[in-house]
């Protein structure tokens, strides 16, 4: 739908709305949550009425997917008469916290829940509920944060296997390291020059702990972007130059995230020019001057 993607990087949602309500009347019934594909890539909203109903989201994307769109879980949760979450289990003890009145409960892929009266998957809340990034409060996620130097810098460099354009080569990161303080936000050894060389902990509460005590995140874009972005962190993000339709071509901000600011590269493969004009940037940052 490619349609659909160029609107949704335009910000326009009228128009990616009445496309996804173009397409939602085409499908066939039958192939709603069609268990013959991967999860992925299924459908589960079939426009039926949520409110006042007992209503079941499913998380069948990634982990940066359901952080993204949790946004609007509260305002779904406050027209349905009740409203059960089915989620990545890394995620459910960040996203959920105290109260809220939504029951999150852990996806398992060999086993998920029965259907309920109104079902959807999380990436179709928008379309949905016809809410915009702006109808949710900012930020949303929050976490105790740790203790690091003043003027810390996250680095995350790698993304999923399942796109490797989205990763940088590690070692083009090491100039940063020169310029402040960092610690590394993957969940691995790195041989950068960080504080933390043997990675940040696979536990998504300790990360946002780490992404909390940080000055600046320096993220290629992957969950930690989103997670950065909706804890309302200062975020730097290095984009591929063919990035998805969440991030508007050319821009260098993006209503999703208000903290987020884009680096995107100018022709696929070229991380040295946005990274040359990161460093300029970073090099001018009032936040990291004292530890300069």
């Amino acid at each position: 739908m490619a349609d659909w993607a160029a609107a949704m990087r335009a910000g326009d949602h009228a128009a990616a709305w009445a496309i996804s309500e173009r397409e939602l009347q085409r499908r066939d019934p039958a192939r709603r949550d069609d268990p013959t594909l991967p999860y992925h890539q299924r459908w589960v909203w079939d426009g039926r009425p949520y409110e006042g109903r007992h209503c079941l989201v499913r998380c069948y994307h990634g982990l940066g997917d359901s952080i993204q769109f949790a946004r609007f879980l509260p305002m779904l949760a406050a027209r349905t008469a009740s409203l059960t979450v089915e989620m990545q289990p890394r995620l459910i003890d960040l996203i959920a916290g105290p109260g809220g009145g939504i029951r999150f409960v852990p996806f398992i892929d060999a086993h998920p829940l029965p259907q309920s009266e109104c079902d959807l998957e999380i990436t179709e809340l928008d379309f949905a509920l016809r809410l915009t990034p702006a109808d949710a409060a900012m930020p949303y996620l929050a976490a105790e944060s740790g203790v690091l130097p003043h003027g810390c810098v996250g680095l995350c460099h790698g993304a999923g296997p399942w796109d490797p354009a989205r990763s940088i080569p590690p070692h083009l990161l090491a100039p940063i390291c020169a310029m402040a303080p960092c610690i590394s936000l993957m969940p691995e050894a790195t041989m950068l020059p960080v504080l933390n060389p043997d990675g940040c902990p696979f536990d998504m509460k300790a990360t946002a702990a780490l992404v909390g005590a940080t000055d600046l995140v320096i993220t290629v874009d992957t969950m930690i972007a989103h997670l950065a972005g909706a804890m309302g962190k200062p975020t730097w993000l290095l984009l591929k130059s063919d990035p998805d339709w969440r991030w508007p071509v050319g821009a260098r901000g993006t209503p999703w995230y208000p903290s987020m600011r884009i680096y995107a590269q100018p022709s696929a493969g070229d991380w040295e020019t946005p990274l040359a004009e990161l460093a300029r940037d970073l090099a001018a940052c009032p936040a990291l001057a004292a530890e300069r």
